[in-house]
C-alpha cells in the first residue's frame, strides 16, 4: 500500500489546529434534513435516555455530544478543544461524515466504547476459549462487533490428553458464542455479529464450510474460509490437498481441492456464506508483520486486525461532494483531513473494554476512513455506476483518499508522535520518517450510518430505488430514493406515473416513458453484472490501506458457475475478501422490494 504524496501546502495548513484551518468556515446555512426513516432509528437506537427511558436529547444533541467528546483530547497536544469541537459538529451536521455507531450511541456517556470492531484471539484450551466468550458479551453490550479465527482449536474427535476425551471441535465453540450474542442482543440497540474464519487446510472445514445449511444455525455470524495461495496451488494443478491438525501439524488427511472449491460455491449459492478470505493477500498488505500474521477480520471483513486490536471507523458522505458534473476534490480534501483527526482523538477518548485491547490499539492506533454515497455521487454527476467511467472515478476517489489521509497522518505523527510500532512497521522502509496510524483507510458497509444520512451505503449501487429495510425490533422502513423523487418530480404527470411503477417494482429499467440517460444513471444492485462489482470492489481496494466491505448481489436465478466465477476473479484481481449474495437465498436479508417480506440479515453489519 503507497503512502501517498503528502502535499506540502495542505499539510503545513493542517496543524497546528485553528491556524490557516480557521480560514475556511464551514457554512451551516441551507443544513441537510434527517429523513423521517433516520429521525426513528435515531430515536430508537441512537440518542440518549434518561433513568426513566425517555429521550433525553436530539439528532442535533447527539452530534453536538459526540462532536464535544471527540474533541476534548485535543487539549492534550496543545490545540484548541472549542475549535475542533465546532468543526466537527459542523461536518457531522451538514451529514458530510460520520462516525461509527459505537461513536454515536456511546460518546459522553459513563464508559462509552467507541469501536465499531475487535479482533479477539482463540487458543486450543478451554480457559482462552472462555475468557473469548465473557469479552465477547462485554463487547457486543457496548456495540461492538467481534472477529475470531477458529483455526487453532483441534479438530471434531481429537483426543484429549488430559482426559482421554474426544474433542467436540470448533463449530461447537461458534455455537456457543452464537447463542450468546442472540441473549446479549435482546438487549441492545444494535444487533451483535461475529466473523468465524476457518482456514482451508483445517480437518473441520467441510463442516464449517456448510454449517449455514441447517436452519437458525450461526444466525449472528458471518463465516469466511480463509483460504490460502497452497490451496489455489493444488486447485490450479489438480493435485490432492493437505488438511492439517493444528494441535500437532501432522496431515489428518487429503482432500480433492475442486470438490471443497465447489462445496464453498454451493454454500455461498444457497445460504450466502462463507465468504472467502485471502489470507496471504491481506498479509502482504499488512503494515506491522513484525507483531504478527493477522488471520482474521471484523465481521463485515473489511478490517483485518492482530488479536486484541480494535478500531475505530468513520466514512465520508461522497454524495455531499458533488459539484455540477464532477466532485468538489478541495472541499473532499478539508473533510478528509478532519476525519483522521477526529478518528485519531477517538483513540483517547474511548473507554477500553479490557486492558489487553487499549495496548494493542495504541501500539497501532489503526482507524479505518472509507465512503459512503458513491451510488449517490454518481447519480448527482451523471455517471452511470457500471461504466468505465465510473470504474475510473471509483479509482480515482479512492487514491485521492488515502493520499490525503495519509498525508493528514504523517502531519499528526509529526506534531502529536508515530504510533508506537511506527519503527517495527514497513513504513519507515517505504521513506516516512512518521505516521501517526498504521493503517488509515477502509471502505465498511455503513448499513446504518448511511441511512442516517440519508445516501447510498459504502461503494455499493442502488440496492433499489424503492425498497423495505427492517429494522432492531422487526418493523419495515420503506425508503423510496430521493433522488429519483425528485428527478421525476420535474416530469409532471409522467414522472408521477413513472414513480409508481418505481414503488412497485424497485427498478427504472423497464419504463420506457424515461430517457434512456436517466435510466443508465440509476442501475440497481441487481441489474449490474457480477463482474462488474467486483471490478468496482477491486478500483477501492486497489488503494485502500485494509479492505473493502462489498457484497456482490446476484438475482435468484443465477447459477452457481456465477458464484464460481466471482471468486476466481476476486483471486484474479487481488481481493482480500469476497462475499456474494443471491437474493431471496436467505430467510432474514435486511433489504427487499417493497411488496416483498423484509427480514434481518446479519450480513448487513450496520456501522
Amino acid at each position: 500500500m503507497r503512502a501517498g504524496n503528502v502535499d506540502e501546502g495542505i499539510a503545513a495548513d493542517f496543524l497546528p489546529a485553528g491556524r490557516a484551518a480557521a480560514r475556511e468556515k464551514i457554512a451551516m446555512s441551507e443544513l441537510p434534513k434527517f429523513s423521517e426513516n433516520a429521525l426513528t432509528v435515531l430515536r430508537e437506537r441512537y440518542l440518549r435516555r434518561d433513568e426513566a427511558g425517555n429521550s433525553a436529547e436530539d439528532a442535533e444533541g447527539m452530534l453536538r455530544r459526540v462532536a464535544s467528546t471527540v474533541a476534548a483530547p485535543a487539549r492534550l497536544f496543545g490545540e484548541d478543544p472549542v475549535f475542533w469541537e465546532e468543526r466537527f459538529f459542523a461536518r457531522l451536521r451538514r451529514l458530510e461524515f460520520l462516525p461509527n455507531s459505537p461513536t454515536l450511541m456511546n460518546a459522553g456517556l459513563p464508559g462509552g466504547q467507541l469501536a465499531a470492531c475487535f479482533v479477539l484471539p482463540i487458543e486450543d484450551d478451554l480457559d482462552s476459549i472462555f475468557t473469548a466468550l465473557n469479552r465477547t458479551a462485554r463487547i457486543h453490550q457496548t456495540g461492538g462487533g467481534t472477529g475470531f479465527s477458529f483455526s487453532a482449536l483441534r479438530p471434531g474427535s481429537d483426543r484429549v490428553r488430559s482426559t482421554g476425551g474426544i474433542t467436540s471441535g470448533p463449530l461447537s465453540f461458534m455455537d456457543l458464542f452464537d447463542h450468546t450474542t442472540a441473549v446479549i442482543r435482546r438487549g441492545g440497540r444494535r444487533r451483535g455479529a461475529n466473523m468465524a474464519v476457518l482456514r482451508i487446510d483445517h480437518p473441520d472445514i467441510e463442516e464449517f464450510i456448510g454449517a449455514k445449511r441447517t436452519p437458525g444455525r450461526l444466525e449472528n455470524f458471518n463465516l469466511s474460509v480463509g483460504v490460502t495461495e497452497p490451496f489455489f496451488e493444488a486447485l490450479d494443478a489438480h493435485k490432492p490437498f493437505a488438511l492439517r491438525n493444528p494441535r500437532t501439524g501432522r496431515v489428518a488427511r487429503s482432500v480433492d481441492p475442486a470438490a471443497l472449491f465447489d462445496a464453498i460455491v454451493e454454500a455461498a449459492w444457497t445460504t450466502g456464506d462463507p465468504g472467502l478470505l485471502f489470507l496471504d493477500e491481506i498479509n502482504r498488505a499488512n503494515s506491522t508483520p513484525a507483531l504478527g500474521a493477522i488471520e482474521a477480520t471484523n465481521p463485515c471483513g473489511e478490517q483485518p486486525l492482530l488479536p486484541y486490536e480494535s478500531c475505530t471507523l468513520g466514512s465520508l458522505n461522497l454524495g455531499a461532494f458533488a459539484a455540477g458534473s464532477g466532485v468538489d476534490w478541495e472541499r473532499l480534501r478539508g473533510a478528509i483531513f478532519d476525519a483522521v483527526l477526529f478518528l485519531d482523538n477517538v483513540i483517547e477518548a474511548n473507554c477500553y473494554p479490557f486492558p489487553e485491547i487499549e495496548a494493542a490499539t495504541r501500539r497501532t492506533r489503526k482507524i479505518g476512513l472509507g465512503v459512503m454515497g458513491l451510488a449517490d455521487l454518481f447519480a448527482r454527476i451523471g455517471v452511470a455506476y457500471d461504466s468505465e467511467e465510473g470504474l475510473a472515478l471509483g479509482g480515482r476517489i479512492a487514491e485521492f483518499l488515502t493520499a490525503q489521509a495519509h498525508a493528514a497522518s504523517v502531519e499528526l505523527g509529526k506534531q502529536r508522535g508515530s504510533f508506537p510500532a511506527f519503527h517495527d512497521s514497513v513504513w519507515p522502509e517505504r521513506g516516512l520518517d512518521a505516521l501517526r496510524n498504521a493503517t488509515v483507510t477502509c471502505v465498511a458497509p455503513t448499513g446504518t450510518i448511511s441511512l442516517i444520512a440519508g445516501t447510498s451505503s459504502s461503494i455499493e449501487p442502488f440496492f433499489a430505488l424503492a425498497f423495505a429495510r427492517r429494522v432492531l425490533d422487526g418493523r419495515q422502513l420503506v425508503e423510496v430514493n430521493p433522488l429519483v423523487v425528485a428527478e421525476l418530480s420535474r416530469l409532471g404527470p409522467a414522472g408521477e406515473a413513472a414513480l409508481n411503477e418505481i414503488r412497485e417494482q424497485g427498478s427504472m429499467r423497464d419504463i420506457p416513458s424515461l430517457s434512456e440517460a436517466l435510466r443508465r444513471r440509476f442501475p440497481i444492485a441487481l441489474e449490474i453484472a457480477p463482474a462488474f462489482h467486483v471490478r468496482m470492489q477491486a478500483a477501492f481496494q486497489a488503494h485502500v490501506d485494509a479492505g473493502v466491505s462489498k457484497t456482490v448481489n446476484l438475482p435468484s436465478n443465477a447459477t452457481s458457475d456465477e458464484v464460481k466465477e466471482v471468486f476466481l476473479i476476486a483471486r484474479q484481481m487481488r481481493l482480500k475478501g469476497i462475499t456474494v449474495y443471491r437474493y431471496g437465498s436467505r430467510p432474514g436479508q435486511t433489504l427487499s422490494l417493497v411488496h416483498e417480506d423484509a427480514r434481518e440479515d446479519c450480513r448487513e453489519c450496520a456501522v
